[in-house]
Protein backbone atom coordinates (compact mmCIF):
# COMPACT_ATOMS: atom_id res chain seq x y z
CA UNK A 1 0.00 0.00 0.00
CA UNK A 2 1.22 3.13 -1.16
CA UNK A 3 0.35 6.32 1.74
CA UNK A 4 0.02 9.77 1.06
CA UNK A 5 0.27 11.70 4.10
CA UNK A 6 0.70 15.28 5.34
CA UNK A 7 4.38 14.51 6.33
CA UNK A 8 5.05 13.10 2.84
CA UNK A 9 3.81 16.24 1.25
CA UNK A 10 5.83 18.70 3.53
CA UNK A 11 8.92 16.39 2.45
CA UNK A 12 8.61 16.67 -1.06
CA UNK A 13 7.46 20.47 -0.88
CA UNK A 14 10.41 21.22 0.72
CA UNK A 15 12.60 19.47 -1.56
CA UNK A 16 11.23 21.69 -4.32
CA UNK A 17 11.38 24.62 -2.53
CA UNK A 18 15.33 23.89 -2.53
CA UNK A 19 15.63 22.14 -5.97
CA UNK A 20 16.83 24.41 -8.52
CA UNK A 21 14.44 23.68 -10.85
CA UNK A 22 11.98 25.11 -7.96
CA UNK A 23 9.56 21.46 -8.26
CA UNK A 24 10.08 18.17 -7.66
CA UNK A 25 8.82 14.99 -8.68
CA UNK A 26 7.90 12.00 -5.92
CA UNK A 27 7.08 8.77 -8.58
CA UNK A 28 4.36 6.19 -7.67
CA UNK A 29 4.67 4.20 -10.74
CA UNK A 30 7.24 1.44 -10.67
CA UNK A 31 9.06 1.91 -13.92
CA UNK A 32 9.14 5.01 -16.63
CA UNK A 33 7.33 1.90 -19.13
CA UNK A 34 3.85 1.53 -16.45
CA UNK A 35 0.92 2.38 -18.08
CA UNK A 36 -0.05 5.04 -16.07
CA UNK A 37 2.43 7.68 -14.55
CA UNK A 38 1.32 8.54 -10.76
CA UNK A 39 3.31 10.91 -8.68
CA UNK A 40 2.88 13.72 -6.48
CA UNK A 41 4.34 16.94 -8.28
CA UNK A 42 5.75 19.72 -5.65
CA UNK A 43 5.90 23.33 -7.48
CA UNK A 44 7.11 26.38 -5.77
CA UNK A 45 5.78 29.96 -7.41
CA UNK A 46 9.21 30.14 -9.10
CA UNK A 47 9.12 27.86 -11.26
CA UNK A 48 8.20 27.66 -14.88
CA UNK A 49 6.51 24.82 -17.07
CA UNK A 50 6.78 25.52 -20.71
CA UNK A 51 3.40 25.47 -22.00
CA UNK A 52 3.04 21.87 -23.73
CA UNK A 53 0.59 19.50 -25.20
CA UNK A 54 0.89 15.48 -24.85
CA UNK A 55 0.22 14.20 -28.29
CA UNK A 56 1.89 11.25 -30.68
CA UNK A 57 1.35 9.30 -28.39
CA UNK A 58 -1.68 10.91 -27.87
CA UNK A 59 -1.84 11.50 -23.27
CA UNK A 60 -4.74 12.30 -20.60
CA UNK A 61 -3.15 13.94 -17.51
CA UNK A 62 -4.84 15.05 -14.35
CA UNK A 63 -4.22 17.38 -11.64
CA UNK A 64 -5.36 16.44 -8.10
CA UNK A 65 -4.51 19.09 -5.59
CA UNK A 66 -3.21 17.81 -2.68
CA UNK A 67 -1.85 21.45 -1.13
CA UNK A 68 -1.22 24.99 -1.86
CA UNK A 69 -3.08 26.12 -4.66
CA UNK A 70 -2.56 26.16 -8.51
CA UNK A 71 -3.59 27.58 -11.74
CA UNK A 72 -3.95 25.62 -14.35
CA UNK A 73 -4.01 26.79 -17.81
CA UNK A 74 -5.60 25.63 -21.51
CA UNK A 75 -4.30 27.61 -24.68
CA UNK A 76 -4.95 27.53 -28.47
CA UNK A 77 -2.29 26.86 -31.26
CA UNK A 78 -1.20 30.66 -30.89
CA UNK A 79 -0.78 30.74 -27.30
CA UNK A 80 -3.64 32.29 -26.35
CA UNK A 81 -5.61 31.27 -23.25
CA UNK A 82 -8.73 29.01 -23.94
CA UNK A 83 -9.70 27.84 -20.46
CA UNK A 84 -8.04 28.29 -16.81
CA UNK A 85 -8.95 26.25 -13.18
CA UNK A 86 -7.39 27.48 -10.19
CA UNK A 87 -7.16 24.41 -7.95
CA UNK A 88 -7.72 25.28 -4.42
CA UNK A 89 -8.91 22.74 -1.85
CA UNK A 90 -10.77 24.99 0.52
CA UNK A 91 -12.42 26.52 -2.51
CA UNK A 92 -13.73 23.10 -3.46
CA UNK A 93 -12.04 22.86 -7.08
CA UNK A 94 -10.07 19.91 -6.27
CA UNK A 95 -9.04 18.77 -9.70
CA UNK A 96 -8.87 18.87 -13.50
CA UNK A 97 -8.03 16.76 -16.54
CA UNK A 98 -6.54 17.86 -19.42
CA UNK A 99 -7.55 16.33 -22.92
CA UNK A 100 -4.48 14.87 -25.19
CA UNK A 101 -3.43 17.33 -27.89
CA UNK A 102 -4.62 20.76 -25.45
CA UNK A 103 -1.80 22.97 -25.07
CA UNK A 104 -1.48 23.81 -21.23
CA UNK A 105 0.70 24.38 -18.06
CA UNK A 106 0.52 24.50 -14.39
CA UNK A 107 1.16 27.63 -12.29
CA UNK A 108 1.72 27.16 -8.14
CA UNK A 109 0.28 29.99 -6.69
CA UNK A 110 1.57 29.76 -3.19
CA UNK A 111 4.69 28.01 -1.80
CA UNK A 112 4.40 24.34 -0.70
CA UNK A 113 1.88 23.53 -3.80
CA UNK A 114 1.56 20.01 -3.98
CA UNK A 115 -0.60 18.05 -6.86
CA UNK A 116 -1.12 14.86 -7.83
CA UNK A 117 -0.54 13.92 -11.13
CA UNK A 118 -1.92 11.02 -13.11
CA UNK A 119 -0.72 10.67 -17.14
CA UNK A 120 -1.16 7.62 -19.33
CA UNK A 121 2.47 6.15 -19.97
CA UNK A 122 4.76 5.05 -20.81
CA UNK A 123 6.55 7.89 -20.38
CA UNK A 124 9.75 8.66 -22.71
CA UNK A 125 11.64 12.25 -22.63
CA UNK A 126 11.77 12.28 -26.74
CA UNK A 127 8.05 12.51 -26.89
CA UNK A 128 6.15 12.72 -23.80
CA UNK A 129 5.83 16.75 -23.91
CA UNK A 130 5.70 19.03 -27.39
CA UNK A 131 6.73 22.28 -25.83
CA UNK A 132 4.96 25.52 -27.36
CA UNK A 133 6.91 27.15 -29.78
CA UNK A 134 4.83 30.62 -28.85
CA UNK A 135 6.46 30.48 -25.05
CA UNK A 136 9.56 31.30 -23.76
CA UNK A 137 11.77 27.54 -22.68
CA UNK A 138 12.63 26.81 -19.07
CA UNK A 139 15.33 28.70 -18.17
CA UNK A 140 15.19 31.63 -20.68
CA UNK A 141 15.33 35.45 -19.14
CA UNK A 142 11.98 36.10 -19.66
CA UNK A 143 10.06 32.99 -17.97
CA UNK A 144 9.17 35.26 -14.96
CA UNK A 145 7.70 37.86 -17.24
CA UNK A 146 5.30 35.07 -19.49
CA UNK A 147 4.40 33.96 -16.03
CA UNK A 148 3.09 37.62 -14.90
CA UNK A 149 1.34 38.42 -18.25
CA UNK A 150 -0.73 34.68 -18.02
CA UNK A 151 -1.58 35.60 -14.10
CA UNK A 152 -2.73 38.88 -15.28
CA UNK A 153 -4.61 37.62 -17.92
CA UNK A 154 -6.30 34.81 -15.85
CA UNK A 155 -6.76 36.33 -12.27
Amino acid sequence: MKIINTQLLKEVAAQAKTSSRRRKNYNFHDSLDANVQRMLNAIDPHTYVQPHKHENPDKVEVFIIMTGRALVVEFDDNGDITSHCLLNASEGVLATEIAPRTWHTIISMVTGTVVYELKDGPYSVLDDKNFAQWAPKEGDIDCDDYIQSVLRRCC
